[in-house]
């Protein structure tokens, strides 16, 4: 497998991802280009759908040209909108906040918890009002969050349940909620340069997604939401090495970090150190790209410490095992000076 490098990266000695690619996602790409017609709504797009929906274990899945579009179209078509509120993490990438202001509701903010980092299903019962009409949990970097536990809560308070599952395509996750949505965004486990898919056990709502993605089918609201054929072309090439790279992400938090966590697929490969910034300019200077995910959104005690302190290390197939052990030296020079 290659690894293409973008310019902004080319002066680093390890960036902070590379998207991987090999020769059978060019031809795949290639076989729509020179069909020379159908570059929307074709037959890629409903085989790349059938594929995600088997791959995560429901029976429906809808691609999007975005993670975005995705989350609010699953705002539109549970009918969430004025005077209502969903309950995210302020811990998160801003679309999920962004999601409920679309359709004009309240996005409300619950802390997160320790072992997942993510949303706290203790802090969510203390969050529901009398207009709290869903919750969207969030799968930080790869990492189940408390999904059973937020499942049930929805369930006895008759919410809707939108598994914001970005970051976690590959992981025990997608089957929990009303919706599961997914990002196929350039560094994710598998990416179409960019995408997103919603997967769903309710054909009601897979036949609304299909409408909204696609201007209503003239029917009635919609948005131009749909993938185009290439990428969804790309995405079939792409779901087909998925197994490898979650295997291979494994291994490099394994030599990492000394461990690996089964049923994380190491998206993010995130640690966290009080003296945070300082190790993240040390790295910086040593040639190791990092970044923090994520900042946080409101002032709650866990999540405000949290984001205080992770830090976010180079994680793609294709990191080799010299550039590891590079990590692994440049992170304790720090602590030992």
């Amino acid at each position: 497998m290659k690894s293409g490098l973008g310019f902004q990266q080319k002066n680093l000695k390890i960036p902070l991802f590379k998207i991987s690619w090999d020769n059978n996602d060019i031809k795949a790409v290639n076989r729509v280009i020179r069909r020379g017609t159908v570059w929307t709504n074709g037959p890629e797009a409903e085989k790349f759908e059938k594929a995600i929906a088997k791959y995560v274990g429901t029976k429906h899945a809808v691609v999007f040209n975005s993670g975005t579009s995705a989350l609010h179209s699953a705002m539109i078509v549970l009918g969430i909108g004025k005077e209502d509120e969903v309950i995210v993490p302020a811990f998160t990438f801003i679309a999920t906040i962004n999601a409920p202001k679309f359709v004009g509701a309240k996005p409300v903010f619950a802390d997160i918890e320790e072992e997942t980092l993510g949303l706290d299903p203790k802090d969510v019962l203390k969050k529901i009002t009398p207009h709290t009409k869903a919750i969207i949990p969030v799968h930080y970097g790869g990492k189940p969050c408390k999904i059973r536990e937020l499942k049930k809560i929805a369930d006895d308070y008759g919410l809707f349940l939108v598994e914001d599952a970005c970051e976690a395509l590959g992981a025990k996750v997608g089957t929990f909620g009303h919706m599961a949505v997914f990002s196929f965004c350039q560094n994710k486990i598998i990416t179409t340069g960019d995408g997103g898919a919603i997967t769903t056990n309710h054909k009601s709502l897979y036949e609304k997604l299909k409408l909204i993605r696609s201007h209503g089918d003239q029917t009635g609201f919609g948005y131009n939401f749909r993938m185009p054929e290439m990428l969804a072309a790309l995405g079939l090439s792409q779901l087909k090495k998925i197994k490898k790279n979650i295997i291979a992400r494994r291994k490099i938090a394994e030599r990492i970090l000394g461990k690996a966590d089964p049923e994380n697929v190491y998206q993010l490969l995130t640690i966290r150190s009080k003296n945070r910034d300082k190790l993240q300019k040390h790295l910086k200077k040593r040639g190791i790209e990092t970044k923090v995910y994520f900042k946080t959104l409101a002032n709650l005690p866990i999540t405000t410490k949290v984001s205080k302190e992770v830090l976010t290390l180079p994680c793609y197939p294709g990191l080799t095992k010299k550039e590891m052990d590079y990590i692994v030296k440049e992170i304790k020079n720090f602590y030992n000076q």
